[in-house]
């Protein structure tokens, strides 16, 4: 993979009920993820046997419920995911953006 980042080369990939990902850059022990979301698509509860999560809102607007605790989050908010911590998203409007930064990286994202 490049050092260098360029959004308009990188392609999304498709994951379906609205939901898109494409890869911003990463190493072993560490990867950032764009995910879009149309408005309505749901990112469904569920927790990472191996992964710690962070989620940083670019756009739009989400009702994150993290470990039991709902928040609408908004542009330059975020949450954070521990391994084993439950999690999920619902896009409150069109064009909601997550980056999401995972470690250690997400090999399953890097196989086709």
């Amino acid at each position: 993979m490049s050092p260098f980042f360029d959004p308009a080369s990188t392609p999304w990939t498709e994951l379906g009920d609205g939901i898109r990902r494409k890869i911003v850059g990463h190493t072993p022990g560490l990867m950032s993820v764009l995910v879009h979301f149309d408005k309505g698509a749901i990112g469904i509860a569920h927790a990472h046997e191996e992964h710690d999560q962070i989620a940083y809102v670019l756009s739009g607007a989400f009702e994150a419920e993290i470990d039991g605790q709902r928040r609408v989050l908004r542009a330059g908010e975020a949450f954070t995911a521990a391994r084993l911590q439950l999690h999920g998203v619902v896009a409150l409007e069109d064009n909601s953006v997550l980056l999401d930064q995972f470690t250690p990286r997400r090999e399953d994202y890097l196989s086709p």
